[in-house]
């Protein structure tokens, strides 16, 4: 017998050996929904490509802009010349006679300067569309926002879901488990039929197998909202479900579809596509005309024992036309138009879409304000049953049986009225993405 005592010791020192080993390292954190928020879009991969593709997009304005300042080049060689060259210098003094020079290499040096003065106008719609890129770039990374803003939202509400559920169960597994002792001394003597006392003893089984799921629920939900806000995945996080909670007064339908059309950052994206498409119809247009440009310049060469040029300055205007524009531009034209035809068609699929969504974010949200009152009704009316249940179970008017499934009942709405009440909030903030008006 002492020998079975020091097994079962050893054992259980073991086990408390294991349990601290895994405990150790991690952390548990109460967090609110603002700094889960806050953390989700600091740690964000996506938006830190967006961040990347405003820069792209901001040098490119950069870039644009500077198309209008001058152009400067400098060049020069070195020439060798390994074959003496036929030279033969036309002049009054000297018409085809004398000895030719002995030429073995040359070197010549050019700069040159072009300040364009007439574009058409290329040139401003080249930094017009560059910047309206600038502004999609911003719009697209504002609505990512929302996006990274509303699945913190969602996983929080997971997460405060998963541990509302697990310590409602534990509450109920430690009623059960009382049940099943005072059911066990009622059995031993006498006064409770063995049948009853296994239902209760089954009850407490399907109890733990239902605790060990919701556990696993929160395992999961834990561990994704840690790697969402770039903590430690084994940190265990506790939802601050105060901050879960917001006196917002819903608006009207017709409120939040005029405000989608006019809030929504893909709409605005799309307007914004549509005129860098009407500009690049201006700017092929503008191919038409000729390119007018400022040039100047300096040369200097230098052949040893022939020629020596220094001080050649240039100062001059170029003009530059491209023929093959006038039988080629009228196609690019027509394909160009074509574009900015089915972008306004978009548009105005994308409104339509849109008064979709609206319509059923609201009425899901409208569905789930409905479905809290049903289950706080079904909670109250499972409540006074298994008052009653109690009542004439202890009064022999009511069996164990019809007990054990009042109090299911029971558990069943408790955990019901904690995830309709959540997956309001949820659909709540749903619309107000779908609204555009999620972030200020």
């Amino acid at each position: 017998m002492n020998h079975k005592l020091k097994l079962i010791a050893t054992a259980f020192s073991m086990l408390m050996f294991f349990t601290a080993t895994k405990l150790q390292g991690q952390e548990t954190r109460k967090i609110t929904l603002q700094e889960a928020i806050d953390l989700s879009i600091s740690n964000s991969h996506l938006l830190k490509n967006n961040s990347a593709k405003i820069d792209e997009a901001v040098a490119a304005v950069k870039e644009a802009n500077e198309k209008k300042l001058p152009d400067f080049s400098i060049s020069g060689s070195w020439l060798y010349l390994p074959i003496t060259p036929n030279i033969s210098l036309k002049t009054n003094s000297n018409n085809g006679g004398g000895s030719s020079p002995s030429v073995s290499q040359a070197m010549y040096t050019s700069t040159g300067i072009s300040m364009p003065l007439f574009t058409a106008g290329r040139l401003d719609y080249g930094i017009e569309s560059a910047k309206y890129l600038e502004k999609a770039a911003r719009l697209n990374a504002d609505e990512n926002k929302e996006a990274v803003i509303f699945n913190s939202i969602s996983a929080f509400g997971n997460l405060y879901k998963a541990r509302a559920a697990v310590e409602l169960v534990k509450e109920y597994l430690e009623q059960s488990n009382k049940r099943v002792q005072d059911f066990s001394n009622l059995e031993k003597n006498g006064l409770l039929a063995r049948n009853d006392l296994l239902k209760a003893e089954l009850q407490s089984s399907n109890i733990e197998l239902t605790l060990l799921d919701v556990e696993n629920n929160l395992q999961l939900a834990s561990v994704n909202m840690a790697l969402m806000l770039g903590l430690p995945e084994k940190t265990i996080l506790i939802a601050d479900s105060a901050s879960l909670i917001k006196a917002v007064k819903p608006k009207s339908f017709e409120e939040y579809e005029q405000l989608a059309l006019t809030e929504r950052k893909e709409i605005g994206s799309a307007m914004l596509h549509k005129k860098i498409a009407e500009l690049g119809v201006k700017s092929l247009k503008a191919g038409y005309y000729p390119g007018l440009a400022l040039t100047a310049g300096y040369i200097a060469a230098n052949v040893p024992g022939f020629l020596t040029i220094t001080n050649a300055v240039n100062v001059g205007v170029g003009v530059k036309y491209d023929l093959s524009s006038i039988w080629k531009t009228k196609t690019k034209l027509a394909a160009a138009g074509a574009i900015v035809q089915q972008l306004a068609s978009s548009e105005l699929m994308l409104s339509d879409q849109i008064r979709l969504q609206v319509n059923e974010t609201y009425q899901a949200y409208k569905l789930s304000e409905k479905r809290i009152q049903v289950y706080q009704k079904a909670l109250v009316q499972s409540t006074e049953n298994f008052r009653i249940i109690k009542n004439k179970y202890e009064n022999t008017l009511a069996t164990a049986t019809d007990l054990l499934e009042a109090e299911v009942t029971q558990l069943q709405s408790r955990l019901m009225v904690v995830g309709a009440t959540v997956d309001s909030i949820v659909a709540f903030n749903k619309l107000l993405q779908t609204t555009g008006i999620l972030t200020p």
